[in-house]
């Protein structure tokens, strides 16, 4: 099952590229695992067909990454969820990049809990597209302060900017929050990657220039 929904989600990615004329193969499949069963995952992981892996919280990856032993070492593990700064030093052990970066705060806190590494993390910035509170993120007028501020953290290397479209009826309509991302990393990081776009509308986020999307719900159906 797991091979079959990865396919038609390959597919509809290539599909969703072509009509912008852009190369589906460059685009990346970020695999969510959140509500994935261990089982799922280890035939997910053990397919070597997924690349990198997403998840939202520390302490769930870490479970998952000792539970999957050997296996989890064969993918790039991403934070994707909201990090506190008194789990800093957790994250930076536990993944491989951190895609939620939303305050000067959590950057310093990176930075400092990858002193002494022979590595710099990956990072993204993410930007609030919704109103609604419990969404992370910084504002857009925020973004380029931020910026500034992580490019001051010489662990960490900035990747790009991570976006969560809001949840609105009829699907088109999250089309401006995507093209606002994308007009934000023109303006403001113009070699930057976008991850934005999940099982609902990831067709819509590679029309608008997604270079990562996050799929979860989709891959793991049954």
């Amino acid at each position: 099952m797991f091979i079959d929904n990865l396919e038609k989600i390959r597919y509809r990615m290539n599909a969703a590229a072509a009509r912008t004329n852009r190369d589906g193969r460059a685009i990346s499949l970020v695999v969510v695992t959140k509500y994935a069963s261990l089982e799922a995952v280890k035939e997910a992981l053990s397919s070597g067909r997924v690349l990198e892996v997403g998840e939202n919280r520390v302490q769930d990856a870490e479970k998952k990454k000792r539970e999957l032993g050997d296996l989890a070492g064969k993918v790039r593990w991403r934070l994707i969820g909201h990090l506190q700064t008194n789990k800093a030093k957790k994250a930076v052990q536990t993944f491989d990049a951190v895609d939620s970066v939303d305050s000067a705060k959590l950057a310093a806190a990176l930075n400092g809990a990858m002193t002494g590494s022979d590595r710099k993390l990956p990072v993204m910035i993410q930007v609030k597209l919704s109103e609604r509170e419990t969404q992370s993120g910084i504002t857009p007028a925020e973004l380029p302060g931020l910026i500034e501020e992580v490019r001051r953290c010489g662990n960490l290397e900035l990747q790009g900017l991570m976006g969560i479209a809001p949840n609105v009826e009829p699907l088109e309509a999250v089309r401006p929050s995507f093209r606002l991302l994308r007009e934000l990393r023109d303006k403001h990081l113009p070699h930057g990657k976008l991850s934005m776009g999940m099982s609902r509308d990831f067709e819509v986020a590679i029309e608008e220039g997604a270079d990562l999307v996050r799929i979860g719900t989709q891959i793991f159906a049954t």
